[in-house]
């Protein structure tokens, strides 16, 4: 194990991110797990925080498998895997109505941050396939940030490798060649509910967090 939980990864995290503190940046938090990781950061270093929707797309016959990602706005399809269009094009529907839903939930009404020209550092709280990562860097590219920027505490090696190559700067804590899952580098992993996120997201530059 790595990290006591998600805030212990988020302040080991914080000081390799302090070199972009007084420059035009925006936490997008991929949720739920990297929400608590998006808000420690956001508040020590003084940025905004706002939500990036994306989840995976899981194989028919082993739904824990990734076969793909969805955001609102983009999809991202491993073309190497052997499945229907019915049944990826379905997915897509199905995934991408639930990540609308609850980013309306999550922000109670407020408005997106415009991402133009802004440094972007997208946060969770570890990679394990890389896919939903993958899908929001092409959904982000969309909406010409001056850099993006990934900030993880664990992933494998070759997901790390992928999500680089993609990236103007890829910050990771650890990538153990022995990877059997995110929440085995944690002591505590505690699911993190929808009923968290919304009070996170609420208490986001009110609360000044000592380092």
């Amino acid at each position: 194990m790595y990290f006591i939980d998600r805030y212990d990864a988020a302040q080991q995290l914080v000081p390799l991110l302090k070199k972009y503190k007084n420059l035009d940046c925006v936490v997008l938090a991929v949720p739920r797990g990297g929400v608590p990781i998006g808000y420690y950061i956001a508040n020590i270093l003084g940025f905004p925080l706002d939500l990036f929707m994306t989840k995976k797309i899981g194989h028919p016959n082993n739904p824990e498998y990734a076969i793909g990602a969805v955001s609102p706005e983009g999809v991202l399809r491993d073309e190497e895997q052997d499945v229907s269009d019915e049944f990826f094009d379905y997915e897509t529907q199905r995934i991408r109505k639930q990540l609308t839903d609850r980013y309306l939930r999550f922000m109670a009404g407020k408005k997106a941050v415009d991402l133009t020209n802004k440094i972007v550092i997208v946060v969770d709280d570890g990679i394990a396939t890389g896919y939903t990562l993958l899908a929001a860097i092409q959904l982000l590219k969309n909406k010409k940030p001056a850099k993006i920027v990934v900030a993880v505490p664990v992933a494998p090696p070759d997901s790390a490798l992928k999500v680089k190559k993609q990236v103007d700067d890829f910050i990771c804590l650890h990538t153990p060649e022995s990877f059997y899952g995110v929440g085995r580098f944690y002591e505590n992993f505690d699911e993190v509910t929808d009923d968290k996120v919304i009070q996170l997201l609420k208490q986001v530059g009110k609360q000044k967090i000592k380092t």
